[in-house]
């Protein structure tokens, strides 16, 4: 009986860790390939200067880029739940 217990615990924690580190990894490998993948954010010398509002610069918050920098941003959120989650599984069990 309590050989049942400690080994489903221990399953249940191995599992639960490792889903963790999957899921981070993954995330990880995908926000580095996004970043690559993104242009900066500065054009050069002309964005010291001017200001000068472009028909690319309207729908900017439509753009591919602009998704790409969401998808950044929600990777990394999802990475640093995957973190903390393993830490506290690994502080708990």
């Amino acid at each position: 009986m309590l050989t049942n217990l400690l080994s489903t615990n221990y399953n249940l924690y191995f599992g639960l860790s490792l889903a963790c580190i999957i899921v981070a990894v993954l995330c990880a490998l995908f926000v580095t390939v996004v970043i690559l993948v993104q242009p900066g954010n500065s054009n050069g010398i002309s964005a010291l200067g001017s200001s000068a509002e472009t028909f690319y610069n309207k729908d900017k918050g439509q753009s591919l880029e602009s998704k790409l920098k969401k998808l950044t941003y929600i990777c990394i959120a999802i990475i640093a739940v995957a973190m903390i989650a393993f830490f506290l599984i690994d502080v708990f069990m």
